[in-house]
């Protein structure tokens, strides 16, 4: 593997180590409000308010799993894993949006029963907790959020999700005990229904980070831009004229291309070998995400005036 490749992983595995530590935070904030909040509702007839502590305590499991795929995403390659370790990180997305999806229906269930059993109003308390929630898990959100889109994670922009999933879910449960208590006898299932609403969000939420994973996991290839724009740099480098194929996935945090690129028949093997290296180097330069670039050299017998980007149907 070349030197700048081995810097792009450093900096790939130094990325997912960053992710790591974010697990951790994350992990620590939602073992604290999980209790505060299954307390309260225990103490304050808030089913609303024991749901929203479940959910946090699942995020903890989802938290612990993303910590755990990003640790070995940030593993080296070695001899078994030439290409390192990367589909860790989208393989713990999966796992992260599959724990939301589960969380979602496992606490819509219950809020139905709940809805069917006569209780008691919440205890007024119980909106201070929520709002209180509301204001730490929104701005865990947008910290995780942020770290994640800059850091290129699904799998951290799926915990950040968690975490605004579970602002809304509070946010709901506010809604729900403010219409149940201003509302009096017969309003009690109140945050019952707002509990149900907001599994339906969660529900949503867990299939639009699971989708984007899956694809990543399946190696689809990036968006049409990138590929084009790859091609547009290879093809301006002296000596390449034709290109054949180009194929772009993603592994972890980083890019690999795999590029074949024709060239005049009658040039020497050095000749082809430094025009390989020089559309090697200009990809990688245009791409410090791209790892690492694989060069097919094809040779043609009349070389074209310019280099055209036909591409392999099986791209």
């Amino acid at each position: 593997m070349s030197e700048p490749a081995i810097q792009s992983n450093a900096s790939s595995r130094e990325k997912l180590r960053q992710g790591a530590r974010l697990a951790v935070i994350g992990i620590l904030i939602n073992l604290l409000l999980a209790s505060v909040k299954i307390g309260a509702g225990i103490w304050g007839h808030c089913y609303a308010l024991i749901a929203d502590g479940i959910e946090s305590g699942l995020d903890i499991f989802s938290s612990v799993l993303l910590w755990f795929g990003l640790k070995i995403a940030a593993e080296p390659p070695d001899d078994e894993h030439p290409y390192g370790h990367g589909k860790a990180e989208p393989l713990a997305a999966v796992a992260v949006a599959v724990a939301v999806i589960a969380a979602a229906l496992g606490l819509a269930v219950q809020s139905v029963r709940e809805i069917l059993t006569p209780h008691h109003a919440p205890a007024p308390f119980t909106l201070l907790v929520l709002l209180a929630v509301v204001v730490v898990k929104e701005t865990l959100f947008r910290k995780i959020h942020h770290a994640g889109q800059h850091l290129g994670s699904k799998a951290i922009e799926s915990d950040a999700w968690h975490h605004r999933s579970d602002a809304i879910t509070s946010g709901s449960a506010f809604l729900g005990i403010s219409v149940a208590l201003i509302g009096g006898k017969g309003w009690e299932p109140a945050d019952d229904w707002a509990a149900l609403f907001a599994c339906g969000l969660i529900g949503l939420n867990g299939f639009r980070l699971l989708l984007p994973a899956l694809h990543e996991v399946m190696d689809t290839a990036p968006p049409k831009e990138m590929v084009d724009s790859i091609l547009a740099t290879a093809a301006s480098i002296e000596g390449v004229r034709d290109l054949e194929k180009c194929r772009v996935r993603k592994m972890g945090l980083d890019f690999y291309v795999d590029i074949h690129v024709a060239v005049d028949g009658s040039l020497t093997v050095t000749e082809g070998h430094r025009i390989a290296h020089s559309v090697k180097d200009a990809i990688r330069a245009g791409y410090p995400a791209v790892a690492d670039v694989l060069v097919h050299i094809e040779p043609v017998d009349r070389p074209s005036k310019t280099a055209t980007t036909r591409l392999d149907p099986g791209m």
